[in-house]
């Protein structure tokens, strides 16, 4: 036993003098100690932590080569093989992380709003709490720089682009009908509702090489991945009603709304400058199932529309009105799968097909038109490093268009055409430092039915000055097929292409965001024809182009006064355009030169009340008079409309909630429509593009029914 106790003496003795010091001291690339950084060997409890001037030191009785570890908070973790017995103290140099949250973003010409985006310009909840957006997001989007109100209209027109410049995408499938169907001069809306979307990415120009066939801007919405809990939402409305109801399983859930709409009450309580047969009625839904695999989800979203109207419309070349009667069935369904595999891979697959037709009788002719079109969609993702994502992936857009025309006295005549584009890209995310960032790509397409192919790239860098402060920049090429009303005559065409330049300044700290961006849209192959309206027997040519330079301001601030929010949006365009029938180049009568935006919020605690004010302002937009040689030589005058809104908390999960729109009854006017020839006076006599009601009021009730007994809808007002 002794000779045992004396052998176990020797070996511990033996290993005491086998122990190595690893020491050393670890510092940033500015040579300053990172003090309270990590250092041991990888698979032992050997280490120690840095002191305050970065120096570390530890003893191992590990032996041969060893994986040395260093890491620390906001650093990228480094691994090092060092030989136990030959090591010797060494200063070792950790780069800053990419991954944190005050690392730079590339911020040119997109704005964000959602939980995952690291600068929110809008919270996804500002769509529907903004005064005069009528719980649109077009008319929340109206309110950021960049975009024009083009009240007449109700679409999107972005930086001197027209409405069809825009494409929107629903978790990155394209939709080929975003809007609802309307007549000229009677403003419509966007086809979706904003309750069952998460995030936002709106960019006025310089957007990825994922996104195509969009001369000015993409507009991407993002279902909900996970819903809270299970809840049923009712909605009574003086246009009509709403109805939505979420289920949650463990790893699925679905989510379903209704509305139905019908104005002639409201038409019957506030008559309208609209001479109705039957006034604007509509019947949608919309629902999204989620299924949540171990490294991925699967969704499925689908949305319908029915809608029909019947007025009589003022046209200022005939003494009777124009009968129009126009019944629309759209629907949109698209399936969606984003994962993981592999060694950091990522996949997204997705599918969509979007239907509409219209029937139109206008008098006695009778028009019908249908539109179907499909994409499918395939992306890979391979994270490289932290510094380096790779991506790329192809779409396959199809487009079948065929349009009837049957007048009273029996002449019939059919167009149509069918557009196959098939596209390819690839693009890069490099992160040179937390300070410097770079995205490069290409996209490549090419369109079956004007037999081309194009090349178009993109580029893009961010770099952060300081804390909260950064410049981005950026440069593309865009291409976009001629619109439906050209394709509809002639295939003999090219794709009309603009050239953006961007740069952006941001900050963004507390509750407060800046940003100030200016940008130049150089236009070429801009379609032209020689009539006054497209037509079967006009000649189409691609000889059109034109420019568009400007700066948008956009200014935050939920900080210095408690309980109250706003931001203020100014934007400056000069813009002119050589295009369609024009015979020189002019700014486009959809463009005001100044537009002014001004958004408030306050919850008052008293009240159990949320009241928010809306001004949006803009100078005068051009017209043609005929009774003048100069073309577009006329300007309108100013528009301003003032909106409120009031959400009133009746209990914790009933509200009741008031707008209207233009509080101060402004009489605005969009524009001027000529007559085609001149009265006996050699006169050309005009009437007056107005809105249809000089104020619209809104009246609602909202109930939520969950077992959380504070979740309500305010945060849908």
């Amino acid at each position: 036993m002794k000779l045992l106790f004396t052998f176990a003496v020797l070996i511990l003795t033996l290993s005491g003098f086998s122990q190595t010091t690893i020491s050393g001291k670890v510092i940033d690339k500015k040579n300053l100690p990172i003090p309270g950084a990590n250092v041991f060997l990888d698979g032992t409890y050997d280490g120690a932590t840095a002191s305050e001037t970065g120096d570390f030191s530890f003893t191992t009785s590990a032996t041969g080569n060893q994986i040395l570890v260093i890491s620390s908070l906001t650093f990228e973790t480094l691994n090092i093989t060092i030989s136990v017995e030959s090591y010797q103290g060494q200063t070792i140099i950790l780069r800053e992380s990419v991954n944190t949250l005050d690392a730079v973003t590339i911020t040119a010409g997109t704005y964000e709003s959602g939980d995952k985006a690291r600068v929110s310009v809008l919270k996804p909840l500002d769509i529907v709490t903004t005064a005069g957006s009528a719980g649109d997001i077009v008319g929340a989007l109206q309110t950021l720089p960049g975009t024009q109100t083009v009240g007449e209209s109700g679409r999107l027109f972005v930086r001197g682009g027209e409405a069809d410049e825009t494409q929107t995408f629903v978790d990155g499938i394209r939709v080929a009908q975003p809007y609802g169907a309307t007549t000229q001069n009677l403003p419509t809306r966007g086809r979706f509702s904003p309750f069952l979307f998460s995030g936002i990415s709106f960019s006025t120009g310089g957007y990825s090489a994922e996104y195509g066939d969009a001369l000015s801007s993409v507009l991407l919405l993002n279902t909900q991945n996970e819903p809270d809990q299970n809840k049923t939402e009712i909605s009574l409305m003086t246009v009509g009603l709403g109805i939505g109801n979420t289920q949650k399983w463990n790893k699925s859930s679905l989510s379903v709304n209704a509305a139905y709409i019908d104005l002639a009450p409201y038409q019957v309580a506030v008559p309208q400058a609209v001479d109705w047969n039957k006034a604007f009625q509509s019947l949608s839904g919309e629902t999204v199932y989620r299924y949540k695999f171990n490294s991925g989800m699967l969704k499925a979203y689908v949305a319908f529309d029915a809608s029909r109207f019947d007025l009589n419309q003022e046209n200022i070349n005939q003494i009777a009105k124009t009968r129009i009667n126009l019944n629309n069935n759209n629907l949109y369904a698209n399936t969606s799968y984003k994962g993981k595999f592999g060694n950091n891979w990522e996949v997204f697959a997705g599918l969509s097909f979007g239907y509409s037709q219209n029937k139109i009788d206008i008098d006695l002719d009778k028009l019908t038109n249908n539109e179907s079109a499909s994409h499918l969609k395939l992306k890979f993702k391979k994270s490289i490093s932290d510094r380096v994502k790779l991506s790329f992936g192809g779409d396959y857009f199809t487009t079948k268009f065929d349009e009837n025309f049957t007048e009273s006295i029996g002449n019939k005549s059919s167009n149509d055409y069918q557009s196959n584009v098939g596209a390819v890209y690839t693009e890069a995310d490099i992160f040179f430092s937390k300070n410097l960032a770079l995205k490069a790509g290409f996209r490549m397409s090419n369109n079956d039915l004007l037999k081309e192919t194009t090349i178009s790239p993109r580029i893009s860098m961010g770099y952060k000055l300081a804390n909260n402060n950064q410049l981005s920049i950026a440069y593309g090429d865009f291409n976009q097929a001629p619109k439906q009303d050209f394709l509809k005559y002639t295939s003999n065409l090219n794709s009309e292409n603009a050239s953006h330049y961007i740069l952006n300044y941001q900050f963004n700290k507390d509750k407060q965001t800046f940003r100030a961006e200016t940008y130049l849209k150089q236009y070429n192959d801009l379609v032209k024809f020689d009539t006054q309206n497209s037509q079967f027997n006009s000649v189409f040519d691609n000889s059109g182009s034109g420019y568009a330079k400007g700066l948008d301001l956009f200014w935050r601030d939920g900080k210095n006064v408690k309980n109250l929010e706003y931001w203020i949006s100014y934007s400056y365009i000069d813009t002119k355009r050589d295009y369609r029938n024009f015979p020189t180049k002019v700014t486009p009568s959809f463009v005001a030169d100044h537009t002014l935006s001004l958004v408030t919020k306050y919850w008052i605690n008293d009240w159990k009340s949320q009241i928010g004010f809306t001004n949006s302002f803009a100078t005068g937009r051009p017209y043609n008079n005929p009774n003048e040689t100069q073309f577009m030589n006329g300007k309108t005058k100013a528009f301003n409309n003032l909106s409120f809104n009031w959400a009133y908390l009746l209990t914790s999960q009933k509200i009741l909630y008031f707008s209207v729109s233009n509080v101060l009854g402004t009489q605005n006017v969009f524009g001027y429509e000529y007559a085609n020839n001149p009265d006996t006076n050699g006169i050309y006599n005009r009437r007056e593009i107005v809105p249809t009601a000089d104020r619209f009021f809104f009246v609602g009730f909202f109930w939520t029914i969950s077992n959380d007994k504070k979740d309500n809808q305010l945060q849908n007002l």
